[in-house]
């Protein structure tokens, strides 16, 4: 069933989460940032100080490029326009910060020097830090360790794969808990929802043909998530296997098309032969098109799953499961709400149009589907364990019938 949503997490809320994102977080992600492209054309360099100043001590102004998105952007931000960065709904916030990133730097720029700036038309701002995570040590090697950790076939299999793929999601480049946690994190106790079983269950029955999976960060968790589409397209012999990525840079290491063949060139060369073998795979799945890297201008917008426009919900109910993965995209399909942490999960998102699960480790203060009493039990146990990236959860909504 429906139900009514609430008001949307803001960070003009004293001692939240979203301020401390607003306040702290992304100041420092715009110095990083700044300190990573290194030497830049005057022009960027400007208006990379100017976007500073606004967020610490000015009022939030529109876009002023002339881009694709400009229409979609207006319409957006018009509500808020004046407005402190520190009294905005925060996914809103978030968003429009990236995108102004961009514009900064002049990323949809038609070519270097247009409109005579000189910009840094079509780079990737982050490209930098998602580096780090292509070297031998990093992603691919957590792809092989995960790979060698999991069984050797059948349901064990699948499900140590939707694990690796959820854990994938704490190496987050704006937000990367994972070198904050100990060796013994990322276990099956810190699931706090395990669908899996009634998942794979499913999946053996239903035998799905198509499969999207609606990605979030580059690196490691990418590569988990191909690990995933492979063994989908191989051992559970799903027909098509969609990767959803984002269309531009976003979140700083949120997958576009080219994280895509980046990660299947270090997976190829990664000196472990199960990996080599998985982008040998896809790649050749690829070109007979059963592995597919499609995007939508959808998912770099501040918009919520709610609003999924006509085409990419006719898209996606033509699927036979979404995989929906990371934290920001869980906040989006509960329009990144504070719903009573024990409303279903399957009420909050009985908009979506096609059988869904979301993989997603808590890196912000939304949950729903917990049992009565375990939000109250996990907070005596670890204050910080909506935010800090300890617990996951694998939550599906899987009706009996289309």
């Amino acid at each position: 069933m429906s139900r009514a949503v609430p008001p949307p997490l803001h960070t003009g809320e004293a001692g939240s989460f979203a301020r401390d994102t607003l306040a702290r977080r992304v100041p420092e992600i715009l110095a990083e940032t700044r300190r990573d492209l290194g030497t830049v054309p005057v022009a960027v360099d400007q208006a990379l100080a100017e976007l500073d100043r606004e967020l610490r001590d000015g009022s939030l102004r529109g876009l002023r490029e002339q881009a694709p998105d400009r229409a979609d952007w207006d319409a957006a931000v018009a509500p808020h326009v004046g407005r402190s960065w520190l009294d905005l709904p925060w996914y809103f916030a978030e968003a429009f910060f990236y995108r102004r990133v961009l514009e900064a730097t002049g990323y949809f720029s038609t070519a270097p020097g247009d409109g005579g700036a000189v910009t840094l038309a079509g780079v990737d701002p982050y490209a930098a830090k998602k580096a780090i995570e292509w070297q031998p040590d990093q992603a691919p090697r957590r792809c092989a360790d995960a790979l060698a950790a999991a069984p050797p076939g059948g349901s064990e299999r699948l499900a140590a794969l939707l694990a690796a793929s959820l854990w994938g999601n704490r190496v987050d480049l704006s937000y990367n808990v994972a070198a904050a946690l100990g060796s013994d994190a990322g276990t099956d106790v810190d699931v706090v929802v395990d669908d899996r079983a009634t998942l794979i269950g499913w999946l053996a029955d239903r035998r799905p043909a198509r499969v999207v999976i609606i990605a979030d960060n580059a690196g490691t968790e990418l590569c988990m998530d191909l690990a995933l589409a492979d063994h989908l397209l191989g051992e559970m012999a799903i027909e098509r296997v969609e990767l959803h990525v984002k269309d531009h840079p976003f979140f700083v290491s949120d997958a576009v098309a080219h994280d895509v063949d980046d990660a299947l060139a270090v997976l190829a060369f990664a000196g472990a032969p199960a990996v080599e073998a998985v982008a040998t795979r896809l790649r050749a799945a690829r070109l007979a098109g059963r592995f597919l890297v499609q995007s939508h201008p959808f998912y770099t917008k501040s918009l919520f799953y709610l609003a999924l426009p006509g085409d990419l919900r006719a898209s996606l109910a033509g699927a036979d499961l979404v995989i929906v993965k990371g934290d920001a995209n869980y906040r989006r399909l509960c329009s990144d709400a504070r719903w009573p942490a024990e409303t279903p999960f399957a009420d909050v998102v009985a908009y979506f149009p096609t059988p869904l699960v979301a993989l997603r480790t808590l890196k912000a203060e939304v949950i729903v589907g917990l049992p009565a009493g375990r939000a109250e039990t996990l907070t005596r146990e670890d204050p910080h364990w909506r935010t800090n990236g300890r617990r996951g959860v694998i939550q599906a909504r899987l009706p009996i019938s289309r």
